[in-house]
């Protein structure tokens, strides 16, 4: 793998984390426990932070990136992932907040200062523009995203499985002897 160090800043991984030997991982970036960042994932901790919470799986080919501060956002915009996320293939989330149990479908891609609340469906293919919050309970879609309809209690439920599952594929890579 390679994880690097930015202006004397690496990345913090808690425990039982699993980077793949083929994912980027720079500069200020903090994983919690039980991450998972799978083959091909960039992220570039470089002009701003990025935070990962617990049970979080980045999949295949993902860019994770943030945006420097400016005069027209001061503080600019880091990248922060909450708990048991799945960050499904090929996604980009760039200086965004994702809360808990989210489910990012491939392809999707998510913009600067956007908000995704706890237990949302952001579906394959969406693009969620810059400062758009997506509520939470609710499967969105298109480009555009737009609100498609409330989740019921499976999908709700699902969400959290989702992570689980990977946490469980996670663990037998960890186990693997490579």
């Amino acid at each position: 793998m390679s994880v690097k160090p930015f202006k004397g800043v690496k990345p913090i991984f808690g425990d039982a984390c699993y980077i793949d030997e083929t994912a980027v991982v720079v500069g200020d970036i903090q994983c919690g426990d039980d991450v998972s960042i799978w083959p091909m994932v960039v992220a570039r901790g470089d002009v701003n932070s990025i935070r990962i919470g617990h049970r979080t799986n980045i999949q295949d080919a993902s860019v994770l990136h943030v945006t420097r501060a400016s005069h027209s956002a001061p503080k600019g915009y880091p990248l922060e992932i909450g708990d048991d996320v799945t960050i499904g293939h090929k996604v980009m989330l760039h200086g965004c907040t994702l809360r808990n149990r989210i489910l990012v479908g491939m392809g999707a891609i998510i913009m600067d200062g956007a908000i995704i609340e706890d237990d949302v469906f952001v579906g394959a293919g969406c693009l969620v523009p810059p400062g758009k919050v997506l509520k939470s309970g609710y499967l969105y879609v298109g480009s555009p995203a737009k609100q498609a309809r409330k989740l019921n209690d499976d999908e709700i439920a699902f969400l959290k499985k989702s992570a689980d599952n990977y946490l469980e594929t996670k663990n037998e890579y960890l186990n693997e002897s490579y």
